[in-house]
């Protein structure tokens, strides 16, 4: 990756623009992929703030004979978002809502508006933006209108092409234009004029002019039945407006502007029509049946019932689902093992409607003996089938080895009448080359994401993906279907253009595209003049996947570099902190592509295969696409494609400093406990000293951690006090049953009154509290890459612990962070001679609520032990709890007692992460991720509301943030528990 001639240029534009430009490497690596198979490496990154940078963009394109390739959420499945020029990144600073017009349903915004919180913008005055993609949640409205998106409502309201009333680019002149239906008069005056924008409407009224040009086109373009369609530039969707059809709709160039991937001009603002939000009550039937055929016929039955949604998913994508720990609790619908599911959305303005429609349309389905179960599925539950059917990209990526489903074949769509014919021939042509293709998405509207499963990394498959997508390009055109019904054409389905429309009319693109940008600047090669399919692919031919010794094992996954190559730029990491979740919290923070899960693996896929050093991890670029990663392992959740981050960055730190210098700051944090352990011997003398402001500010000045942060204070022991109350700490009758406590480090000498509290809750409720000498959790020592010192605590750990932990007789813990390491990083650390017992000891280690609700669920404890009086509390939940376990258990709980009324916090990451937020120069944006959502969340409820965090960090960070004091769910459990006469006395 060798720096560009015009570097000096390039850092002469940067100087200019009020936005930024970047052409470091590693700006350069993490934007030379997308959500396709391709990589090619840009000159640079600009990421403009104003219209007037993009002008300055387009003379300096102009100059130099570079391309700009526009981006926005950068998921594009055709590599849209791929180029050797300059990538032109919208979605920071073009996100402005600009206005809405009630009266006329209308909104105008600028490119980089995500499309969900476009929807939550018009939600209260009851409308909203119909087309709806996978990636709602962080595709963004510039790339839905470039690409002419449309998703699983388009049976109902339409593609992009169908809402766009205004579009405002810049041409490549960098002259500013709006495109909008013209009257006769206005379009005369258009042709007229001398502009560049006038010699566009003349080209278009010249060439269309002719009428025999206008029947070839509605003879040669995708049959019109076919509403999800994209082949070419749709020079067909302007034959139904004047002058060509009198009395037809006003001429407007945005169907032509829609769906040209940024090939023709920059987009700056789009005008949309929005519709009425649909009935409000949802019921999902959701079909099973023993082919994908049979669903194909069923679809044909469930489209007469006008439904709102229809989409397939197959046995592949459902099998995917079964080892994937976000998605296995969302298939609690699924009934035996179908080798199809269609899911279709039946709506009506009461339950009782939405249902009878459902059930009319189980009985249509039964009467013609197609499929053999349906579940119905409505109320919230609704959003988890959803969820299943959306991560169905995201999933495909986590087919061991090599070999993956492939984004090439996978946009067809043809009229539905056709789609069970065309399925059995497509069958047909993918047997000959020994594949079985994978089916999802959206049948109700003829098209299913079909994908061959290919090695790119292989010469044989390399050709295989010519091969298929040539057959599956002149399969499509007997049906007279569309090459892309969504995801466009991009540089994966251009080179078949011609063999679609016919040379006269690609001719005739090639001449659009030259009238519009006579210079090529704008996203070369899409759409016209592409380079052959197989070129910069995301993997080279027969290059070796580059094998690293590592400490954690990553061999589920063959390594931790294609633990990394399972991300495949679908981007769930860039949905904002209202979409839900945790995940990313230092992209919340600063909206940079750098600082995404999807960065992160991109720059580890690209540094570790081509490494510039002999300690491949000891490169700045990866130290510096790292750190700002916080380990939340919200990714270890969220992410479809179990991109484990976390893992991956503690194995980082722990190879990149086999090589580099540490901090003196890291060996303090890792070593935190010894070191606490010291202090807690006299706690008195060393609360005197941090709390003394000369002394506090040397030590924090010493150890480079942020002057605004408070230090924490050491206790005397909550081992010491558990030894010296050892004969009250016994349960007032015959137990219940006995448990382990994890005396973690953080609760032993720092929060011990949390501990106290723990112990005596579970005493009082009837158990017997045991403890055993163990080390700490080893939680510092991950976070910091100290990986042998991590190695030896788990080993430990897990052989002190195995002989005693059953599932009656479990590991109870009381801080997230310290004791779910059980479950994640032990059974990855420990050698392999203790890798059974710690995947034994996992599932018996519980976090105290979800023991609590355990024993709850068996009527061991019942809400009659508890306090009536009444109480509001509001819940923060940790994010590794969040990720490995849930937040539900801690609500269940909490709401244990009767008067209790519990609300979950939608607050993402509290931004502390461990010793991340006591880091100087991480102390601001650790603030910043909490003010994202919760220190207002915090700030917003009453008083008197009590608040909950699990987690030591999040309750510090809580009470820096907003001066309130959170209580671990113990405390809060147990000031309820005493509030009642019955309550067994424990000191």
């Amino acid at each position: 990756m060798t720096s560009s001639p015009l570097s000096g240029k390039l850092d002469s534009l940067n100087s200019e623009m009020d936005g930024e430009l970047a052409s470091d490497s590693l700006h350069r690596a993490i934007y030379s992929t997308d959500a396709s198979i391709y990589r090619e490496t840009p000159l640079g990154v600009a990421i403009p703030r104003t219209e007037e940078d993009l002008r300055r963009l387009i003379r300096f394109s102009t100059a130099h004979g570079i391309g700009l390739i526009p981006r926005t959420g950068g998921t594009s499945l055709a590599g849209q978002c791929t180029g050797k020029g300059l990538v032109v990144d919208l979605s920071k600073h073009f996100t402005e809502i600009l206005e809405y017009n009630s009266a006329e349903r209308w909104v105008r915004v600028q490119p980089g508006v995500i499309r969900d919180e476009l929807n939550r913008f018009l939600k209260p005055h009851g409308v909203f933006f119909g087309p709806n993609t996978s990636t709602a949640n962080r595709a963004m409205i510039g790339g839905m209108v470039g690409n002419n998106s449309s998703g699983t409502t388009s049976i109902r309201y339409g593609v992009t092409r169908d809402h766009v009333l205004e579009i405002k680019a810049l041409l490549s002149d960098g002259s500013s234009v709006t495109f909008r239906d013209l009257s006769s008069e206005e379009l005369l005056e258009k042709t007229n004029s001398a502009t560049l924008e006038g010699g566009l409407y003349r080209f278009f009224v010249n060439a269309l002019s002719s009428p025999e040009l206008r029947s070839h086109i509605r003879d040669t373009f995708p049959d019109p039945a076919i509403h999800r369609r994209n082949t070419g530039y749709a020079l067909d969707a302007l034959l139904d407006r004047q002058p060509f059809t009198p009395g037809g709709r006003p001429f407007s160039l945005c169907p032509v502007l829609t769906g040209s991937e940024g090939t023709l001009a920059m987009m700056t603002e789009v005008k949309l029509s929005v519709s009425p939000l649909p009935p409000e009550e949802i019921v999902l039937l959701c079909g099973h049946f023993k082919s994908v055929g049979e669903s194909l016929e069923a679809t044909r039955v469930a489209m007469s019932f006008e439904p709102y949604a229809c989409e397939l998913m197959d046995k592949t994508i459902l099998d995917c689902t079964k080892g994937s720990r976000v998605y296995q609790r969302d298939r609690f619908f699924l009934e035996g093992d179908p080798a199809a599911v269609l899911v279709v959305e039946l709506r009506g303005d009461t339950a009782t409607e939405a249902n009878q429609k459902a059930e009319a349309l189980e009985a249509a389905l039964q009467n013609r003996q197609l499929g053999y179960a349906y579940p119905k599925v409505g109320g919230a539950d609704t959003s988890r089938v959803w969820a299943l059917r959306a991560a169905g990209l995201g999933l495909l990526s986590n087919i061991p080895g090599d070999a993956h489903p492939i984004a090439c074949i996978e946009d067809t769509a043809v009229a539905l009448e056709d789609l069970p014919a065309y399925i059995r021939e497509f069958e047909q042509m993918m047997a000959s080359y020994d594949q079985k293709a994978i089916y999802y998405a959206h049948a109700g509207a003829g098209e299913l994401h079909l994908r061959p499963i290919l090695n790119l990394k292989t010469e044989h498959d390399r050709k295989l993906l010519k091969d298929i997508t040539r057959e599956s390009a002149m399969l499509v055109r007997k049906y007279r279907g569309s090459l892309s019904g969504e995801h466009g054409d991009g540089r994966v389905r251009a080179p078949y253009i011609p063999d679609m429309v016919g040379e006269e009319i690609y001719a005739l693109f090639k001449k659009l595209k030259t009238v519009f940008d006579p210079n090529g600047i704008f996203n070369p090669g899409k759409i016209t003049d592409p380079d052959p399919i197989d070129a910069h692919l995301r993997y080279e031919a027969g290059l070796e996947t580059p094998e690293h010794s590592t400490m954690l094992d990553f061999s589920r996954e063959g390594g931790i570099l294609r633990a990394a190559e399972k991300c495949n730029g679908s981007a769930d990491c860039r949905k904002l902190p209202s979409a839900g979740g945790v995940m990313c919290p230092s992209y919340h923070a600063t909206r940079n592509e750098k600082d995404t899960t999807r960065a992160r693996a991109n720059a580890l896929r690209e540094f570790l295969t081509r490494p510039k050093s002999a300690n491949p991890f000891a490169q700045r670029e990866l130290y510096e696409v790292m750190e700002l990663c916080i380990s939340c392992k919200g990714c270890t959740g969220e992410c479809p494609s179990d991109v484990d981050m976390a893992g991956m960055k503690a194995e980082f730190q722990y190879q990149y400093y086999q090589t580099r210098r540490r901090p003196l700051r890291d060996y303090f944090f890792a070593h935190s406990t010894a070191i606490n352990g010291v202090a807690a011997i006299l706690p008195g003398l060393s609360r005197a000293i941090l709390g003394n402001p000369v002394f506090g500010m040397l030590i924090k000045r010493m150890l480079n951690i942020a002057p605004k942060r408070p230090l924490p204070l050491v206790s005397r022991s909550l081992r010491h006090w558990m030894q010296s109350h050892r004969a009250a700490l016994k349960p007032g009758t015959q137990p219940i049953g006995a448990v382990y406590l994890f005396c973690d480090e953080f609760t032993n000498l720092l929060d011990v009154s949390v501990g106290k509290d723990t112990v005596r809750l579970l005493t009082a409720l009837g158990y017997e509290v045991r403890t055993v000498p163990h080390k700490e959790s080893g939680r510092a020592a991950i976070s910091k890459g100290f990986l042998k010192m991590a190695r030896e605590v788990a080993e430990h750990n897990v052989s002190v612990f195995s002989p005693l932990i059953s599932e009656s007789t479990p590991l109870i813990g009381i801080e997230p962070s310290a004791i779910l390491s059980f479950r994640d990083e032990y059974p990855r650390l420990v050698r392999p001679h203790l890798k059974a017992q710690a995947d034994a000891l996992a599932p018996n280690t519980l976090l105290l609520e979800e023991f609590l609700h355990r024993e709850v669920e068996a009527g061991r404890i019942h809400a009659g032990q508890f306090t009536s009086e009444p109480a509001r509390v509001l819940v923060h939940g940790h994010c590794h709890q969040k990720a490995l376990s849930s937040v539900n258990p801690t609500a269940f709980v909490l709401a244990l007692p009767e008067g209790y009324t519990v609300e979950v916090a939608q607050t993402g990451c509290c931004g502390m992460a461990g010793s991340f937020g006591y880091e100087r120069e991480h102390y601001d944006i650790s603030m910043k991720i909490g003010s994202l959502a919760l220190f207002p969340a915090v700030e917003k409820s009453p008083e008197h509301t009590i608040l909950a965090a699990p987690g030591t960090s999040c309750r510090h960070q809580i009470a820096d943030g907003t001066g309130r004091k959170a209580l671990h769910p113990a405390q809060i459990l147990w000031d309820a528990l005493t509030k009642t006469e019955t309550h067994h006395p424990i000191p």
